[in-house]
């Protein structure tokens, strides 16, 4: 199974502007906080704590920069997008630090990308 499309992923005014709200007033405060207290955990706290917050940084990113699904890596992403030129700089980039270290990530997580598609989950949740 592919990414949706596009068009289906285009919401209502309401959604949006619920969306726009919701994410200046909560999230985004929320969010600054959460990167101090990564950076704190990642030099003083335990490291699957540590791991855990950069792994939603990665899927964060993954949606808002590159258009990807929030249950997906940006390497995982960059390998089934490998034909774009965004993501062919992610796999020359990986692969000096892991060789064939997206191909594996989108191993990991194709089946949970599926799912998701499967299941309907990135569809529209608010309204």
């Amino acid at each position: 199974m592919s990414a949706p499309s596009a068009d289906t992923r285009r919401g209502t005014f309401k959604e949006r502007l619920v969306g726009f709200c919701l994410t200046t007033i909560f999230l985004l405060p929320l969010a600054l906080l959460g990167l101090v207290v990564l950076a704190w955990v990642l030099f003083f706290g335990s490291t699957s704590r540590g791991r855990h917050g950069v792994r939603a940084l990665d899927h964060f990113v993954n949606a808002a920069i590159f258009d990807g699904l929030a249950w997906e890596s940006i390497s995982s992403h960059a390998w089934r997008e490998r034909q774009r030129p965004w993501a062919r700089v992610i796999i020359w980039f990986t692969n000096r630090l892991q060789q064939d270290h997206c191909r594996r990530a989108n191993k990991r997580e194709q089946h949970v990308v599926d799912l998701v598609l499967q299941k309907g989950l990135e569809k529209q949740t608010i309204f």
